[in-house]
């Protein structure tokens, strides 16, 4: 493992490399992102009605997240492969649009920042990809970590205002 005062990601060397967690203690993680997705009062009527022409919106978009949870490692450089233990992706449906929270846990010796903020993004890309037809001005405005627990660096929550 890197010392304190070095880059994580960087050897000897300066080369980029995966950092070694292996003598890290494995611990309960657990990481909470968001994404908001804006679009027409109309589009939204219309989605909260369940009448999409591509089907269940909600249903697909909740899988999407889920999925690019599990599938973190081979998205994002560097991110060590995690054995998730729960992901959840919630939409929540507001006269402005969606609000999607996605929630990832494990038990692992590194934590699961990633993992949620990959499944908060895709489930927005999904949700934009479902309503595109709907709508072309449908935007993604926001993608954020909310809260982390777990690991040396403990507890963080974003702080609103």
């Amino acid at each position: 493992m890197s010392d304190a005062n070095s880059p994580s990601h960087l050897d000897a060397d300066g080369e980029v490399h995966m950092v070694d967690v292996g003598e890290k203690p494995v611990t309960a993680r657990r990481a909470v992102a968001r994404a908001s997705v804006r679009m027409r009062p109309d589009t939204v009527a219309r989605l909260r009605a369940h009448d999409a022409p591509k089907g269940d919106v909600g249903a697909t978009v909740r899988i999407a997240g889920i999925m690019a949870a599990k599938r973190t490692s081979e998205l994002i450089p560097l991110c060590h492969a995690l054995a998730l233990t729960r992901v959840t992706v919630d939409v929540a449906w507001t006269d402005e649009g969606a609000e999607i929270t996605a929630a990832v846990e494990t038990r692992d010796r590194t934590g699961v920042e990633m993992e949620a903020m990959t499944a908060a993004s895709v489930a927005a890309l999904t949700l934009y990809d479902m309503v595109k037809g709907m709508e072309r001005g449908v935007r993604v405005e926001r993608v954020e970590l909310v809260e982390k627990s777990g690991g040396r660096s403990g507890p963080w929550r974003r702080e609103e205002g």
